[in-house]
């Protein structure tokens, strides 16, 4: 029965119909914790636990010295997902953002570093002489109109792009442009690729670099490419379950 639940859950319950049913629309200030003890005759503990759900749940969002509010929900957006668009000159996410009317933007962080098994395994590199150094490291937050929507880590072999005009991603004459623009350059055109998608809780720090209430649910996409004789490089994605629809599609051709 209702009344055997908590008092704190019964009131989240309240909350979540009336967010849903659009009587609290996107935007609207949501009572204060006085406010809440004084209409439900519940203690403040109970109210901080009222304000503490709905923001975990992505219902609402703290707005320092002036409230609590109804979290405005992200209209989705597609994110294509397809081989035949990476041949493009050019970023592919700032090409996807540019079709929506969006200004695309990123900043991004190189190093190198020995590759971990896993990404060892993904890459499918032989096992490491002693402390060998053997892959650059990169990790990215991409934005769409200035909101963090993407984070990228990708890992690509250094023996591959070593002593090329591509060993920096965002460095060069080829700073910028895609992977497969970039492998191209060096004489491997990407002829394969696999991306697993999930979702899962994100992390503390997931959340707050993407500007999302703690343990929202993301999308992650786990990507390898590949050339006719090795992988190039394997990445690991991340983005909000509530800004993207992921699309996949590719051309279809008759074999021998």
């Amino acid at each position: 029965m209702d009344q055997d639940r908590p008092l704190w859950l019964r009131i989240v319950e309240q909350f979540r119909q009336k967010i849903r049913s659009g009587e609290l629309p996107p935007g609207a200030r949501l009572p204060s914790r006085p406010e809440i003890m004084r209409d439900f005759g519940v203690s403040d503990a109970v109210a901080k636990q009222v304000a503490r759900v709905l923001i975990s749940e992505g219902l609402a969002v703290a707005k320092p010295g002036s409230g609590t509010y109804v979290r405005e929900r992200p209209q989705l957006r597609r994110l294509i997902r397809a081989w035949y668009r990476a041949t493009r000159a050019g970023s592919p996410f700032a090409a996807e953002m540019e079709s929506q009317g969006r200004r695309a933007a990123w900043d991004y962080d190189s190093r190198t570093e020995q590759a971990s098994e896993h990404i060892r395994e993904r890459l499918r590199l032989d096992e490491p002489a002693g402390d060998e150094i053997d892959v650059l490291r990169t990790e990215y937050v991409f934005y769409a109109d200035g909101e963090p929507v993407m984070l990228s880590t990708s890992y690509e072999p250094l023996d591959l792009t070593r002593g090329t005009a591509v060993v920096m991603p965002e460095e060069g004459p080829h700073a910028g442009r895609g992977v497969a623009e970039r492998m191209l350059a060096i004489g491997h055109p990407i002829v394969d690729w696999i991306e697993t998608v999930g979702a899962r809780l994100g992390s503390a720090e997931e959340c707050a670099r993407l500007h999302q209430p703690p343990g929202s649910v993301l999308l992650t996409i786990e990507r390898i490419y590949e050339s006719q004789t090795r992988v190039v490089e394997t990445a690991d994605l991340v983005v909000p379950a509530d800004l993207f629809l992921l699309v996949y599609s590719g051309r279809m051709g008759a074999e021998g």
